[in-house]
């Protein structure tokens, strides 16, 4: 976009920067953040490291997944981004990238990832990535995102299946220990997403997107965000018993469980959009560092 807010033609973008547009179509911190739970997951699946090849095959899987998932997600909400600040500069907004072309990028990627997955991993891992893709895109964000107020609470489940892929992919099959560990995905993404949405609040009330902290208080809102935060805390604690994980992992678990409902305690007693933003910051070390101690845990036993 140019200087006085006038669309690029796609014929003044170089190949680089054309490039570049589509990788930012994928939303590449998102699937950063996928992968830091996926490679965890398989290590503890594994009981040690698995194979490269394995690693490689999976992780190059849930990026293609995830990567058009958040593609198709743009090309939906092209007509609320060009409105939220935030989002003004994605490539969709700025004439980048066509919808069209953006719609024919994302399938392919789900197309490639599901034949990927099904060929170098397994089928259950390849249904799993899709199946994350097709609630993502149907009960999020064509569904849920524009009139509930619940969306993230129910769509955060597609940012769990990325552990459930791992741990396929090595087992061959899904159970228990998995399965609590997507809830700690799955109740982890509220207390996250509501912290940034805090400071975006304004973005999403000029569009109507019911976001928690649009259509209740801040104080309401941190509130059950330090309900979450509760909730996360307990549920990596059931995690190391039912993975039967050692001291490690346990120790990491309660210490960064303990900062966790601390910063939330502090934005509930203190909902400002700086304390907010603390917690929003600590909730990605948070993930990273518990599922880099569940990896270590595992790899010296």
């Amino acid at each position: 976009m140019t200087a006085a807010g006038v669309p690029l033609s796609r014929t003044e973008l170089s190949l680089g920067r054309r490039l570049g547009a589509f990788a930012a179509l994928t939303k590449p911190r998102i699937i950063e953040l996928l992968l830091v739970t996926t490679l965890p997951t398989m290590v503890v699946a594994a009981r040690g490291l698995p194979r490269w090849e394995l690693i490689v095959a999976t992780l190059a899987g849930g990026t293609l997944a995830a990567g058009g998932a958040n593609a198709i997600n743009m090309w939906v909400d092209r007509d609320i981004d060009a409105v939220m600040r935030r989002t003004q500069g994605r490539p969709l907004v700025t004439g980048a990238v066509t919808p069209t072309a953006a719609l024919i990028f994302a399938i392919g990627l789900e197309v490639v990832a599901f034949a990927e997955l099904w060929a170098a991993v397994n089928l259950l891992s390849a249904v799993l990535a899709i199946s994350a893709t097709l609630f993502y895109v149907f009960v999020y964000t064509l569904w849920l995102k524009r009139t509930s107020r619940q969306n993230i609470v129910i769509g955060g489940a597609a940012g769990a299946v990325p552990v459930l892929v791992g741990w396929a992919a090595v087992r061959g099959s899904v159970g228990f220990a998995p399965m609590v560990l997507f809830a700690l995905i799955f109740v982890w993404t509220p207390p996250h997403f509501w912290a940034l949405a805090i400071r975006y609040r304004e973005d999403y009330r000029s569009v109507d997107v019911p976001m928690m902290p649009v259509v209740v208080s801040l104080k309401s809102t941190a509130a059950q965000i330090f309900g979450y935060s509760i909730l996360v805390a307990a549920v990596s604690l059931v995690f190391g018993a039912a993975a039967s994980m050692g001291p490690l992992y346990w120790a990491s678990a309660a210490v960064l469980g303990a900062v966790f409902c601390g910063l939330a305690l502090r934005l509930w007693r203190q909902p400002t959009e700086r304390h907010a933003m603390v917690l929003f910051h600590w909730s990605i070390t948070y993930v990273t560092l518990l599922f880099a101690a569940m990896a270590v845990d595992q790899l010296i036993r």
